[in-house]
């Protein structure tokens, strides 16, 4: 009887399962885990018992949902994305001058749209494209462009 080769032992095979990996949408606990702190940032939002932390997370997730949705991971207007900043950035004012985190009814159903959008990217979209969608946040957090830069 022939032995099999011992595929599963090369760095090649490695790098195989990696790159597999990253074609398959992440793991339902981590996808759950990331939806749950989006939605919990804006129930607290909802009820004025947010907070800077969580007024940011939710400025993260539009972002990403953004990205996402310029990848083909939902649908998003340029023009849906801009008045959900608006809301965001008001909210951060509000809360900077009053020390009331908040988002008024309008606003908590555009981010209530946009957190639901979010979450289903994350289930749907693969690997690959979040931790894209990531990476051009975290450079865009860092004073960049959202614009993409080739992986070297």
């Amino acid at each position: 009887m022939a032995r099999p080769i011992p595929f599963a032992r090369t760095s090649q095979a490695a790098r195989a399962r990696r790159n597999r990996a990253l074609l398959l949408p992440m793991p339902r606990a981590e996808a759950d885990r990331l939806a749950l702190q989006a939605h919990v940032a804006l129930d607290a939002m909802r009820l004025g018992h947010g907070s800077a932390t969580a007024a940011q997370t939710l400025c993260q997730v539009m972002i990403l949902t953004g990205l996402l949705a310029e990848a083909g991971y939902a649908e998003a207007t340029f023009e849906q994305m801009r008045e959900a900043e608006g809301v965001i950035c008001a909210a951060f004012d509000r809360g900077r001058e009053s020390g009331t985190w908040l988002l008024e009814k309008e606003g908590f159903q555009q981010f209530a749209v946009i957190v639901t959008t979010y979450d289903a990217q994350l289930r749907r979209a693969p690997l690959a494209v979040i931790a894209d969608a990531s990476d051009r946040l975290e450079r865009f957090r860092g004073g960049d462009s959202f614009e993409h830069r080739k992986r070297a």
